[in-house]
């Protein structure tokens, strides 16, 4: 983990980006947690913002999903439409994937242990999941 909190603080994007997919598994350790949201709200370039917002939309549990709702609250508006659009371009094709991430963001919303980023951030992470049409939906 060492490594990839030293390449998230290279000058070049794709570094930057690389240590954002790798250290999306390393999500519930608090160190990866502030580099991680560090990387979602990259201020020289958006690319990393994606890479980043994948990695961690993919993982699918509490942990990154977390950091993404933190991002989400804190995001000015190219990082808020980046952010939002790997979101639900990677959570397009299955309904229980979106309904996963939904349901998981919704536990953020009355847990008085999430900080108040958080809870907002999972506010707007629904809104936006919400309203997406999945391509793939569970038989009825």
């Amino acid at each position: 983990m060492t490594a990839l909190l030293r390449l998230a603080a290279s000058s070049d994007h794709r570094d930057r980006a690389d240590a954002g997919r790798g250290l999306a598994s390393f999500a519930e350790v608090p160190a990866a947690r502030r580099k991680l949201l560090e990387l979602l709200l990259d201020t020289a370039d958006t690319f990393v913002t994606d890479e980043t917002t994948e990695a961690l939309v993919r993982r699918g549990d509490a942990e990154a999903l977390a950091i993404v709702c933190a991002g989400a609250a804190q995001a000015g508006h190219d990082h808020v439409d980046h952010l939002y659009g790997t979101l639900c371009s990677t959570l397009v094709v299955y309904e229980s994937e979106r309904d996963a991430a939904v349901a998981i963001c919704q536990t953020f919303l009355d847990d008085p242990a999430r900080d108040e980023q958080t809870r907002t951030g999972a506010a707007a992470v629904i809104a936006a999941l919400t309203e997406l049409r999945p391509v793939l939906l569970l038989a009825k």
